[in-house]
């Protein structure tokens, strides 16, 4: 591999972690993102996280201001809803697509979830549903095998999670949202494409309904 490439690798990997940090509320909307200190905090070049920091931008994660450097960009709730449109027609394709190629681990672990998502509602454990939550979102993304739609779902993802980690503590927000996750593994284990995509239209367009209420 060539210094060029390995460096490619570093600052494609750096991106993504900085993507999560962005997603898992380490940084704060409207936060300044400065370069020695992602450097220090990552272990990675100044080039490494000014490139970093260029991709994000680019996905509308950041935003660059002159003079000033770069900072978390705030996602209106109007931009959340039209993320949330675009990501039903992906993750209802990913879903179409793991209903039709489901493997028997994969099942296995969709069954498990199923167990500890209800388990974390009855027991009013938000925090823990929220988490379960996003793992079942991976393990459908995951068995899809559908790399694009992946790809575009975890930049789109990283741009509402804050919006959509709000909603799940809003009051009654898990009782109803459950039975929706429940309803898409369970058109998923029944190895049926078309209502895995219904389930997920039904539930992504609660949350856009959540979402536009807040308004």
């Amino acid at each position: 591999m060539t210094t060029i490439e390995q460096g490619a690798d570093v600052s494609a990997d750096l991106t993504h972690q900085l993507r999560e940090a962005i997603q898992d509320a380490e940084f704060a909307p409207h936060q300044r993102l400065i370069e020695a200190d992602l450097s220090e905090r990552f272990g990675a070049s100044r080039a490494s996280v000014r490139t970093a920091l260029l991709n994000l931008a680019n996905e509308g994660l950041i935003e660059r201001l002159p003079n000033r450097g770069a900072r978390v960009r705030a996602i209106t709730v109007a931009e959340a809803v039209e993320i949330v449109e675009v990501r039903m027609e992906l993750e209802s394709l990913v879903a179409r697509k793991t209903a039709q190629s489901l493997t028997a681990e994969d099942a296995a672990v969709l069954r498990e979830l199923r167990g500890g998502i209800l388990d974390a509602m009855h027991e009013g454990s938000l925090i823990q549903y929220s988490r379960l939550n996003q793992q079942l979102d991976r393990v459908i993304w995951d068995a899809s095998g559908h790399a694009t739609a992946i790809g575009l779902l975890e930049r789109l993802r990283a741009q509402s999670a804050r919006h959509q980690f709000r909603l799940s503590f809003l009051p009654g927000r898990a009782t109803l949202s459950a039975p929706e996750h429940v309803a898409i593994i369970d058109a998923i284990l029944a190895r049926d494409p078309e209502a895995a995509d219904h389930a997920t239209r039904v539930h992504l367009a609660g949350i856009i309904a959540v979402l536009r209420s807040q308004e």
